[in-house]
């Protein structure tokens, strides 16, 4: 299996241009429950090219945006180096290298699958304030509308390793993660509309779509031709999106 630091090292770009952000309600939500202010410390950890990073410093407060591949971090200082409260960190889940009680929010955006939860729980407790919050968040495929389920079934058809590197995580193994503490969740609605430009460079930004060195590429593109032009309406195809939110307080 290949190391999941190093999975996304060669789909940067498109994971940059084409990967949803995250709705708006994630943020207010972050304000109203976890005491999100600009005078908050945050850390945003698997934080990748950066995308739910910016919705924190748009808010004013400090970010620490720990991240592993180097890739997607210097995406994410090339994007985010016009905010002053920005700071870009070589690290992990496990090992953020952050000091002790230094943070009041923890934030993971469409990463904390990738982390060993034992190690990165201790970690979370080490660097977190007394009090502080940890929220984990992501973009699941809403598989209830007949085209992002026609394109999931696409993508895990010709995936490389499907299996291996999508790891479905149950309300009680984010409970767990938890203990003692407590977590709520709210879910919330995203989507994307895109063109066929934008509808590749989705799927390839994705760990396990098959690269144009693969034998399965041309005919993946042919398949996704065909869901693009059964589903789109003036040239564009809406992507739909589940975003759940977990949040509460570790101890």
């Amino acid at each position: 299996m290949l190391d999941p630091t190093k999975r996304f090292s060669n789909r940067v770009e498109n994971y940059l241009k084409y990967r949803p952000t995250y709705p708006r309600d994630v943020i207010d939500l972050l304000k109203r429950e976890c005491g999100l202010t600009r005078a908050s410390v945050a850390a945003d950890v698997g934080s990748g090219t950066g995308l739910l990073s910016e919705l924190l410093l748009n808010e004013g407060c400090k970010v620490f945006c720990v991240e592993p591949n180097p890739g997607m971090r210097a995406a994410a200082e090339k994007t985010l180096s016009k905010y002053p409260n920005f700071t870009s960190v070589n690290g992990t889940a496990e090992q953020t290298t952050l000091a002790d009680n230094l943070i009041d929010l923890i934030t993971v955006g469409q990463a904390f699958h990738w982390f060993d939860p034992p190690r990165t729980r201790q970690e979370f407790l080490r660097t977190l304030k007394p009090g502080g919050w940890v929220a984990l968040v992501w973009n699941g495929f809403q598989l209830t509308t007949d085209a992002t389920a026609a394109f999931q079934a696409l993508v895990v058809r010709y995936s490389t390793d499907y299996d291996q590197a999508v790891r479905e995580l149950e309300d009680e193994d984010i409970e767990q993660f938890f203990h003692p503490g407590n977590c709520q969740k709210q879910i919330f609605t995203n989507k994307q509309l895109l063109d066929f430009e934008g509808l590749r460079g989705r799927l390839l930004s994705m760990s396990y779509a098959p690269q144009p060195d693969d034998p399965n590429y041309e005919t993946l593109l042919a398949g996704l031709r065909e869901v693009f032009e059964r589903y789109q309406q003036d040239g564009k195809i809406t992507i739909s999106y589940d975003t759940p939110v977990y949040f509460g307080q570790m101890t």
